[in-house]
């Protein structure tokens, strides 16, 4: 693992419980992209989350009929929901096994990748896309969102623990999600509590 991988996990372990406390609030924009798009699975299907974090995103899909296997390359944030009881896997979307350990084999019907992927490297993200649309059904949807602008950057955190971010433009995502395994169907920028983010909702080719 390389070194800014192992230091933005590390800076996320330190405060995984202040991050999970802070971030436990519902924003109404991310309220109603859940709504759509468990709209677009007709309020049921596997989910396969990137990056749950302290489980909040995840608790509003269920709350719209979804099942959602959390994952996150963080284990501090593994080990809060684990408390929490929920089922949750230490995983990382570049390198790791992405098969469902309840379906063998089966692909997930969706993905959701809210504020995390723009933690992974520019050159790794086209293979980690493309890791993510090997285990979705065909038209499957997938929601993301990244850090909006030029730069890789390394930011302080919280506990004064440093993490990298690259942060991205909308040709250039457009054009990374469409060679991925992906049809990109809207991009939309936001403003999060820190940084502008673009969001991306797309769905997986329609291939078998």
């Amino acid at each position: 693992m390389d070194s800014l991988k192992q230091e933005t996990i590390a800076a996320y372990d330190a405060a995984a419980v202040d991050y999970a406390t802070e971030t436990a609030h519902l924003p109404d924009s991310i309220r109603t992209t859940c709504a759509r798009f468990a709209s677009l699975l007709a309020g049921s299907g596997r989910v396969l989350e990137i990056g749950s974090g302290g489980g909040r995103d995840a608790r509003a899909l269920e709350e719209h009929g979804l099942s959602v296997r959390r994952t996150d390359v963080t284990p501090g944030f593994v080990k809060i929901l684990r408390a929490q009881g929920f089922e949750a896997d230490l995983l990382d979307p570049l390198t790791d096994d992405l098969d469902d350990p309840h379906n063998p084999g089966r692909r997930y019907d969706a993905v959701w990748a809210q504020a995390c992927l723009m933690h992974v490297d520019r050159d790794d993200l086209p293979t980690v896309l493309t890791r993510l649309a090997n285990v979705t059904g065909p038209a499957g949807p997938i929601f993301l969102s990244v850090t909006e602008g030029d730069a890789n950057t390394r930011e302080i955190g919280s506990t004064g623990a440093r993490y990298h971010r690259t942060d991205w433009r909308e040709p250039e995502l457009r054009a990374v999600v469409n060679d991925s395994g992906w049809v990109v169907d809207e991009v939309w920028a936001s403003q999060g509590k820190y940084s502008p983010f673009l969001n991306v909702l797309g769905h997986r080719a329609d291939t078998p």
